[in-house]
């Protein structure tokens, strides 16, 4: 019987992973990202939105306890589509969502930190406990950890976009979150900014993308 030579097991071995890889967070809609949500497509990389307005759909999908909407945060979720056989790096700091308000200049929101969505919706008319509100005189400790804090932020870890490397062949996709201030009209009328990209491994940059958070500046 003729042995399989030890670097074909090695590499066998290794196919698994690979498939795992491209495969991370890639659980995309029916579509994959691509008619039927809002995208920007060149140089190989689509990127796709998928807004969450509606409170409803947010509950079901963060559940009640961790749903950003009544908070008046705006839950997006993006897909990053990779067609090119070289990984690619977002840079996720930024990235930002470009707001148009009639008569008024563009307003470009940075994304909020699960932290921060997570305290939001806990303190949703803002958190007496917390330093920036209030200074505490010398000698008096600080307010303790809040638990519940604690949990919305692991109820919403499992979906936010933890990753900046979109894989060959593969889709990276995750939740970024925005303040709104409780403004979801401004919905159709904003867009996803994403200026910085770059191809591996020699840190080539691609154009920006600009993504409409809705098809035809409406909701439906």
């Amino acid at each position: 019987m003729t042995r399989t030579p030890l670097l074909a097991l090695a590499l066998a071995s290794l196919l698994p992973f690979g498939a795992v890889l491209a495969q991370s967070n890639s659980t995309a809609p029916a579509a994959t990202g691509s008619a039927a949500l809002p995208q920007d497509q060149h140089a190989g990389l689509t990127v796709s939105v998928d807004p969450y307005p509606d409170a409803r759909r947010a509950k079901e999908k963060f559940g009640k306890s961790a749903n950003p909407v009544p908070a008046g945060i705006l839950p997006v979720d993006v897909y990053f589509k990779n067609d090119t056989a070289h990984p690619m790096r977002v840079n996720l700091q930024t990235v930002q969502l470009e707001v148009q308000s009639a008569g008024e200049q563009h307003q470009y929101l940075d994304w909020l930190t699960i932290g921060q969505v997570a305290n939001m919706i806990r303190h949703p008319h803002g958190n007496p406990g917390a330093p920036s509100a209030r200074r505490f005189p010398v000698g008096i400790p600080l307010p303790r950890k809040d638990k519940k804090v604690d949990t919305i932020m692991d109820d919403l870890k499992p979906f936010a976009l933890d990753s900046n490397i979109v894989p060959p062949l593969g889709i990276l996709h995750g939740f970024l979150f925005f303040d709104l201030s409780h403004d979801f009209s401004a919905v159709p009328k904003a867009s996803l900014y994403v200026p910085d990209v770059f191809l591996l491994p020699k840190q080539t940059p691609l154009m920006f993308f600009e993504v409409p958070l809705t098809k035809g500046g409406s909701l439906d």
